[in-house]
């Protein structure tokens, strides 16, 4: 029976609003993403990381001295101390790549001489060496992973033209960093999602930036957050064929299979992500490998099928995942550093959010309604 004093319980505490914010919107309704104001698709088309990252940090587009500033600051944070090289090395072939750069990335704290600083300045200069560094983190792990020693950073390239050259050691093309520009933008920011919250609870208790940012990488480890464009990949690979995919999503579907990269738990129409990251695969698949063409193939007859099915009817739309990976895939990415990568560029909003919410800071202390027994007697543990 009920407990008539029970109260409204919104569990993984959907519906709940925990504070205002200026940095993100998520429109789940009509399909649209802004940062600070612009349309994430503005962004994609016109910006770079360096101009991005400085709008999510300040609140405005930055003008020609200070994009130089912010650009001039994350090329110098960039080079890793040797003993977070060691530590990825050390962790190599041993643990999944999001453990490595959770573990690299709170170490950097032992190396930044302002940790304790609680400063606004200070956590905004600690804000944009954590970025800096979180990508040649993730550059280190792949280059690591492929029998490469670490790579030195190249501070005369952008953002993420040095990631990939970190990355592999060499320049990039420019279909890849244009590939990969696009991606490190659209993934910096998504309003409050769940890492985003872990965020903003653990740096709520006062913790230092690095405490909190370290909390984001494990929440979006999750795979129910973090890694469903890795599981959209093996879904297609495992179809095969584009001939395979009707049949192979009828079966999932009829054995109440989840089909990866479709449902959002915001957008209830097509996300604004998935559109851009698909006229880029399609735009790239001509100029493609076999295999990225095969996956595009498939991608959008499951695109297709799985709108006409559940699209209209049950709201459930393709995601930024489902056309991520074929796209990291065309830009020489493997599998295992794309939730990586989604973290190094969703720093940027971690930082964002947390240097905001510590403006008017208060301690998160939900409330648990209790449903257990009370006033139990305590029974000697030989009587029982």
């Amino acid at each position: 029976m009920a407990d008539a004093g029970m109260p409204q319980i919104s569990r993984g505490l959907e519906g709940v609003y925990v504070d205002e914010s200026s940095v993100g919107k998520v429109d789940g309704q009509e399909g649209r993403l802004y940062y600070r104001g612009y349309p994430i698709a503005q962004l994609s088309d016109n910006s770079d990381f360096e101009e991005t990252a400085y709008l999510l940090l300040n609140g405005q587009l930055p003008d020609r001295q200070q994009l130089e500033s912010i650009t001039k600051q994350l090329a110098e944070s960039r080079d890793l101390p040797k003993g977070i090289v060691d530590i990825i090395k050390e962790m190599n072939s041993k643990a999944d790549p999001m453990d490595i750069l959770r573990t690299a990335t709170s170490a950097l704290s032992a190396y930044d001489t302002e940790v304790q600083d609680a400063s606004p300045e200070a956590n905004m200069r600690k804000s944009i060496r954590i970025i800096s560094r979180m990508s040649s983190i993730v550059a280190t792990i792949g280059s690591v992973a492929a029998g490469r020693e670490y790579v030195a950073p190249d501070k005369s390239l952008g953002h993420v033209e040095n990631f990939l050259y970190m990355l592999n050691g060499a320049r990039p093309s420019k279909e890849s960093l244009d590939i990969m520009r696009v991606m490190f933008i659209i993934h910096a920011e998504h309003s409050s999602n769940a890492s985003t919250f872990g965020t903003l609870v653990a740096g709520s208790t006062l913790a230092d930036i690095y405490s909190a940012i370290t909390a984001g990488i494990s929440v979006l480890k999750g795979p129910l957050h973090g890694g469903a464009d890795e599981a959209s990949v093996r879904m297609m690979r495992a179809i095969g064929k584009p001939e395979n995919t009707e049949s192979y999503i009828e079966s999932a579907l009829a054995g109440k299979q989840k089909i990866m990269g479709f449902g959002h738990r915001v957008y209830k129409t097509y996300d604004p992500r998935a559109r851009i990251i698909k006229e880029y695969l399609i735009r790239l698949q001509d100029h493609s490998s076999e295999e990225v063409r095969t996956l595009t193939a498939i991608a959008l007859r499951a695109e297709k099928l799985m709108v006409e099915k559940l699209g209209q009817s049950h709201g459930i739309w393709p995601n930024v995942d489902f056309f991520a990976g074929p796209v990291y895939i065309a830009a020489g990415i493997p599998v295992e550093l794309f939730t990586p990568i989604f973290a190094a560029s969703r720093s940027s909003g971690w930082c964002a959010h947390m240097l905001e919410y510590w403006k008017n800071n208060r301690l998160f202390r939900p409330l648990e309604y209790y449903t257990g027994k009370i006033d139990l007697e305590y029974v000697p543990i030989d009587k029982r």
